[in-house]
């Protein structure tokens, strides 16, 4: 899988369908890119490094070394000594001065995958993948840098990270360090990228590079509802199943840059890595920076082979829980239902109602402690409010277990309302700068959790909670992003470590929590969907995805997030209508298919819906049940998309052996003296046959995939249709 040529100096990763090679350059061993791309079986293409001709390596010709510099494709691009693009890699040292040049030294090839101390990951058997180490060392400064490459077996994916080591005896400063950087061709290759705001989370946008930098970047403390921790290279006229894509997606939750720089040579740089804006993080002698992972794909069947392959990588080497292949609780969330006004009373008969119905879960929102009446008080304060809850939690629990439903609670762990003992006692808790006016959003701030002490009262206060019932889900909320980047205890040097302490912070108490709780179901949530990345699956399968639940607008944020996420991943409910973000009245029967595209529950008080819409949920409850094991497990093809032709939006899910598919028609727009629309569903066996349910035609599945079936043209708007083939296995 990964090969080292040692007369060539050639190292060639191999994944099924892609190769990647790297190569060893000149007398003072430059580390280069030669090629990603389908897999090849000549290793011999050190010459698409173009060092065989002008202007030549510094040995051949030291007078153009900045000729060189500036063109070579570097695999990790030093800064400061003639290349002129964007670096991967800065320092400060005890000079003032900011260069640094890499270079190689070692390598080593093993199995398997080394984990990042400290940091999410994939992960994979020692069969299952190979790993390549590359030590490199700036000579000057004593700074090693070691370059990881893994290559999957069963995936087509390359995994990179960094890691920096100082050997000196003085402290350096790094002000920046990127998880990866790849040069290549810009050919015909456009960028897509995933853009949004609270309640538009991940809208797809693909655009012309342009000559120069343009990127995507995050400076809020997290991953963030604007910008999204990924990008892609697609080629021209790229489509679903055709067309060459590159994938880059970041596995981190904090600040980023994803940025393609085109130059005057026609070839791309991409960097993936921390935002250098606010880092300045300061090693010692002997001291190890360990950056986080970015996850590279290549695909030749358009989007939708790079949708698959970060599917199956994100289910079978990211997400961790127990939970990955089992089947979720059916919950019914109260915040839309009674937001802060309820008592014990009125949620046990929410959890009576949904017990009737066939839902499984109660899930107690926010409002439950301190004096938490409205969102202007007690964050930090994780005490029960037993004028709510008469007879305190454990009671509450209690009672809903003997209806028979599970329990689950909302946390907003990391922050701090200013109007709370926890803030009266310990305001220097809080992040914030000495002398400015504070920086509030919803009325709260944001703990230092760079600090053990506050690290620890958090955990103990979620910890306490959880001991005290038998509570089986947590949602992990967090309402703000960061600003007034000042920590009361970190000191000078220590203010540009702040931002990305806070996220190793937030990393360290999940993996507290599932250690001490494994069996936990753990969902995290971001104010809606700002924290929906990589790196937060590998602490809870699934993230809410939006606070906006209208199925309308959902259809839209689903396609972005299915774009590179599985569908198990996908906090998804059925709300009440009018929609309480949008205003929009929908089907129930629509909410319901559009949510199945996920984790599937129920957001809304079923006491007061219309009996109507409530008769269909015990329904909807068995087409979940039905379901769910295709839906998790299955390929997601995207059919057609409604944010392109603002009518209609269908996609599909196929089981792994192609013995079953899933097909979800929405018609968003009735249009007049319109025909049916035929659609033909990928990804089926040409030979096997179907039996289409409803209908009970039965189809070859070379007819489905070529010629396609009619959805006829239906009464209304937000209209919706399922349908679900199933192999034929009878003469």
């Amino acid at each position: 899988m990964i090969r080292y040529y040692e007369k060539e100096r050639i190292f060639k990763l191999d994944t099924p369908h892609t190769s990647y090679v790297i190569g060893i350059v000149d007398e003072e061993n430059f580390i280069g890119h030669a090629y990603y791309g389908p897999r090849i079986s000549d290793a011999g293409v050190g010459a698409l490094m173009r060092t065989d001709e002008p202007p030549f390596v510094p040995s051949k010709n030291n007078r153009d070394r900045s000729s060189f510099l500036d063109a070579f494709p570097s695999e990790y691009p030093g800064n400061g000594v003639g290349d002129y693009r964007e670096s991967a890699i800065e320092v400060l040292d005890a000079n003032g001065n900011t260069a640094v040049q890499p270079l190689y030294v070692k390598h080593e090839i093993y199995a398997g995958k080394p984990g990042i101390p400290g940091l999410p990951a994939t992960f994979a058997d020692d069969g299952d993948c190979e790993t390549l180490e590359i030590t490199a060392e700036d000579a000057i400064l004593h700074l090693e840098v070691k370059l990881y490459y893994t290559a999957f077996s069963d995936v087509d994916v390359i995994t990179r990270s960094v890691r920096v080591k100082n050997l000196a005896k003085e402290p350096i400063f790094l002000t920046k360090v990127m998880s990866a950087a790849l040069d290549m061709d810009a050919e015909d290759y456009e960028m897509l990228t995933l853009h949004g705001s609270w309640a538009r989370e991940r809208q797809i946008e693909q655009r012309k590079i342009g000559y120069g930098r343009q990127n995507v970047a995050s400076t809020r403390g997290e991953s963030s509802h604007q910008e999204h921790p990924f990008v892609a290279l697609v080629s021209e006229n790229c489509d679903q199943e055709h067309g060459r894509v590159y994938g880059f997606h970041f596995v981190y939750s904090g600040n980023f840059l994803a940025q393609v720089e085109k130059n005057q040579f026609d070839s791309l740089r991409i960097i993936m890595g921390i935002h250098p804006q606010d880092f300045r993080w300061e090693l010692s002698e002997g001291e190890t920076f360990f950056a986080p992972e970015v996850v590279l794909t290549c695909s030749q069947q358009g989007l939708g082979g790079m949708t698959r392959t970060l599917h199956d990588l994100y289910r079978e080497h990211l997400i961790r829980s127990p939970y990955k292949d089992k089947e979720r609780p059916i919950l019914i969330n109260n915040w839309e239902a009674t937001y802060f006004d309820f008592d014990t009373e009125k949620l046990l008969a929410i959890a009576r109602e949904a017990k009737e119905s066939g839902i499984e879960m109660l899930v107690m929102d926010d409002g439950w402690f301190g004096c938490r009446n409205d969102d202007n008080t007690s964050l930090g304060d994780w005490t029960v409010n037993e004028e709510k809850l008469a007879g305190g939690l454990k009671h509450l629990v209690d009672e809903v277990n003997r209806i028979g439903l599970k329990f689950g609670i909302w946390f907003e762990p990391e922050m701090i309302s200013p109007e709370s003992k926890l803030y009266r006692a310990h305001p220097d808790w809080a992040i914030a700068l000495p002398g400015r006016t504070p920086c509030r959003s919803r009325n709260q701030y944001v703990l230092d959790l760079s600090r053990k002490e506050v690290r620890d009262y958090v955990y103990e206060a979620v910890a306490s909670i959880l001991r005290s019932a038998n509570i089986e889900y947590v949602k992990w909320d967090m309402n703000r992003q960061l600003t007034d980047l000042g920590s009361a205890v970190s000191g000078a040097r220590g203010q540009g470590e702040l931002l990305h302490r806070y996220v190793l912070a937030v990393y360290e108490l999940q993996e507290r929590l599932i250690g001490e709780f494994p069996d936990l179901l753990l969902e995290n949530c971001s104010g809606g969907g700002a924290r929906f990345d990589p790196g937060m699956l590998y602490y809870s399968p699934q993230i809410w995805c939006s606070d906006d639940t209208d199925a309308v607008e959902r259809l839209k944020i689903q396609e972005g997030t299915a774009l590179i996420y599985p569908l198990s991943a996908i906090g998804a409910h059925v709300s009440d209508c009018p929609n309480h973000t949008v205003g929009r009245v929908t089907p129930f029967e629509t909410r319901g298919n559009v949510a199945l595209a996920g984790t599937f529950g129920y957001e809304l008080d079923i006491t007061k819906i219309p009996k109507e819409d409530r008769a269909q949920i015990p329904g909807q409850v068995a087409q979940y049940h039905k379901y769910h094991a295709l839906i998790q497990s299955g390929d997601y093809y995207r059919i057609a998309s409604y944010s392109k032709n603002h009518a209609y939006d269908c996609y599909a899910v196929v089981a792994k052996d192609k013995s079953e598919a899933l097909l979800t028609f929405v018609q968003v727009i009735n249009r007049p003296n319109y025909h049916s629309r035929r659609i033909r569903v990928p990804g089926l066996a040409p030979q096997k046959r179907y039996l289409l349910e409803p209908g009970g035609e039965i189809y070859y599945g070379d007819t489905l995939i070529h010629a396609g079936i009619n959805i006829p043209n239906m009464w209304g708007d937000f209209q919706s249709v399922r349908l679900h083939f199933t192999e034929v296995t009878e003469a």
